[in-house]
């Protein structure tokens, strides 16, 4: 097994798009900020590149990062048989694609959590020995038992406390429901969770509930997909191993600074997916709040910022915000501040300039209302409302005809007979299999990128 190269840590860039000018007695200033961070290793769409990275002494560079994957083994990963061989194949995959010095461990999920490998409430370090034995390790799971998926994330979490390591990673597969655990049982540890480590969450097959996996990722800045056909599911714990194994920059948060009287409407990632941050902010100063962006590697993405500025006459210039990245220093000190961008106010009585909407702006917001679309619309499905599913789903065609976003045109595309895309009309299929509602609901949170 190749030893893959540590990535430098990346430099931060961030870039403001907006349309500055408001009409007499405007009040609310949006703002899309690109954050870009470039030079630190991978984007995760492509494989690292083995070779062997040394330190002061010629020994291998150790990541300073941790993984727990997370297997679901109970009863129903039995179902069909080939299910459970996919899993264990796919940790396996994973378990390959660690770099040599990072601390990692599998975790064994029914409607209890048992450490499958080290074990000794430890985390092991990546390295020929620890990868074989830890495949070997998989050979021995078997599905039995129900599904507590609170459980595993505890578990996880005691095992990421063992490890003195910034980057926390966790890979959550499940094939069913959490029906062993109370939903308030599950949000509580997530809430115990958010902010000590990431993770990606995956539902394979269709017995699993979207909601709670799409829940479970956005609570602890993951990602969420469907893996439909469990022999897919190597493959895509190779590329979510990869993707976490470029990541060098841990607990970047993006801090907003507001002038006196203004007020922070909401804060939302837009790109590449659709994430709430709003009501995640934690107060760093006098009108200064940070909110949490998770782990960075080579890549980019936008944030939609919103404030409510005090109005003021034809003539007069405010600065709306101040927006920073920011690493909190390790010994408590002042965070190391990693870029800045700039929101401005303009009063004018210039009515083209006052009324016009900036491009990233106008794009993302009607990225975030397809992504609402599409859930209303399968939400009145489920619930038998022909007409309201129609209008939502029609309404979602349009937009991500609109906005050249084709992958969702085409998750869209098998729930619904386009008529005409332009104007959003369409016709409910009769028959929609599970795996496409479920991939729908699941990726339509996924956005496609402004062209800038």
């Amino acid at each position: 097994m190749a030893n893959f190269a540590k990535p430098s840590v990346p430099r931060f860039a961030v870039e403001v798009y907006q349309n500055a000018h408001l009409p007499e007695g405007g009040r609310e200033v949006n703002a899309i900020v690109t954050v870009t961070a470039t030079g630190g290793g991978t984007t995760g769409e492509t494989p690292l590149v083995p070779h062997q990275s040394t330190a002061g002494g010629g020994r291998p560079a150790a990541p300073d990062a941790a993984v727990v994957v997370m297997v679901d083994c109970s009863g129903s990963m039995e179902y069909p048989p080939t299910k459970m061989r996919n899993a264990r194949d796919a940790t396996a995959a994973a378990i390959d694609t660690l770099r040599d010095g990072v601390a990692f461990a599998v975790v064994a999920g029914t409607h209890q959590a048992k450490e499958a490998y080290p074990g000794g409430g430890r985390l092991a370090v990546a390295d020929a020995t620890t990868r074989h034995q830890a495949k070997e390790a998989l050979r021995k799971l078997t599905p039995g038992g129900g599904t507590a998926i609170g459980t595993w994330l505890r578990l996880a979490d005691r095992l990421f406390a063992s490890s003195d390591v910034s980057i926390r990673h966790g890979i959550l597969l499940t094939d069913g429901r959490n029906e062993h655990e109370e939903p308030e049982a599950l949000r509580t540890t997530l809430n115990a969770c958010a902010g000590r480590f990431t993770c990606d969450a995956r539902g394979v097959g269709t017995d699993w509930e979207v909601k709670e996996v799409t829940g479970i990722a956005s609570a602890l800045l993951g990602t969420a997909d469907i893996v439909a056909d469990p022999a897919g599911l190597a493959a895509d714990f190779t590329r979510m191993m990869e993707s976490t194994m470029g990541k060098e920059v841990a607990d970047v948060a993006l801090r907003l600074w507001t002038p006196q009287g203004a007020e922070v409407r909401y804060v939302k990632q837009v790109a590449p997916s659709m994430e709430e941050l709003t009501g995640r902010r934690v107060e760093s100063g006098p009108r200064t709040g940070d909110y949490p962006t998770g782990s960075w590697g080579d890549e980019s993405r936008d944030y939609h910022v919103c404030v409510r500025v005090p109005g003021a006459a034809v003539g007069e210039e405010m600065l709306a915000a101040r927006v920073s990245l920011v690493l909190p220093a390790p010994d408590g000190g002042p965070p190391q501040v990693l870029s800045q961008g700039l929101v401005r106010a303009v009063w004018t009585d210039d009515l083209a300039a006052s009324t016009s909407i900036n491009p990233q702006v106008a794009h993302y917001t009607g990225q975030a209302e397809l992504a609402q679309v599409i859930q209303q619309g399968l939400d009145l499905r489920r619930s038998g409302d022909v007409d309201g599913a129609t209008a939502k789903l029609g309404r979602a065609v349009q937009l991500a005809n609109r906005s050249g976003n084709e992958d969702t045109a085409k998750l869209l595309a098998k729930v619904v007979d386009v008529v005409d895309a332009a104007t959003g009309t369409v016709r409910l299929k009769a028959k929609v299999s599970a795996e496409a509602q479920m991939t729908l609901e699941t990726r339509s949170t996924k956005t496609v990128r402004v062209k800038k």
